[in-house]
């Protein structure tokens, strides 16, 4: 077996990105979740997040990073941090959120989640002052455990939108 690159994600990457994301996230939230999303608002919510025009507009958006888990030219995983964007009352642009960290099917197991959010936190610690953001889906409770063992707790709740469907999330901050 090859072994995993994690690399900084390229423009080129745009169309093989959203379709791990729109992939992983059905794998994890409809698939393994059974989250009843409404059909129309599923296929909404999938397009304007992981669509390739979308992805590429993310990509180059400013003060944001976004990593790559790839082996043998296919995307396994990735991350995205940057200027939080979190409900929070004491959340501000100028602090730091971990976006996304989504690891596909293939890749679970492999280390490479682990991998990406080290990198994610190292990168967002270097650039703020303040505290570290992560907002969770309520019912992932590995991934609140995952996020707990690097030092984040509980600080609010909010409804994350999936089209006219709410996701009921927690606010996770560090520091």
């Amino acid at each position: 077996m090859t072994e995993t690159l994690i690399r900084p994600a390229r423009l080129e990457d745009a169309e093989p990105l959203g379709a791990l994301g729109r992939r992983t996230f059905i794998d994890t939230f409809v698939t393994g979740f059974a989250i009843p999303y409404p059909e129309m608002d599923l296929k909404a919510f999938l397009d304007a997040s992981f669509d390739p025009e979308p992805t590429l507009k993310k990509l180059t958006e400013p003060g944001c990073a976004w990593w790559v888990a790839e082996r043998d030219g296919a995307l396994l995983a990735f991350a995205n941090a940057g200027p939080n964007g979190l409900p929070h009352p004491e959340a501000r642009p100028e602090h730091m959120e971990l976006r996304r960290l989504y690891v596909s099917k293939a890749a679970q197991g492999l280390g490479v989640g682990t991998k990406l959010l080290t990198l994610s936190l190292d990168w967002m610690e270097a650039h703020t002052q303040g505290p570290l953001w992560i907002g969770v889906w309520s019912g992932n409770e590995k991934a609140q455990r995952l996020y707990a063992a690097y030092g984040f707790e509980k600080a609010g709740e909010y409804e994350y939108p999936v089209g006219a469907w709410r996701d009921h999330e927690f606010i996770l901050r560090r520091g």
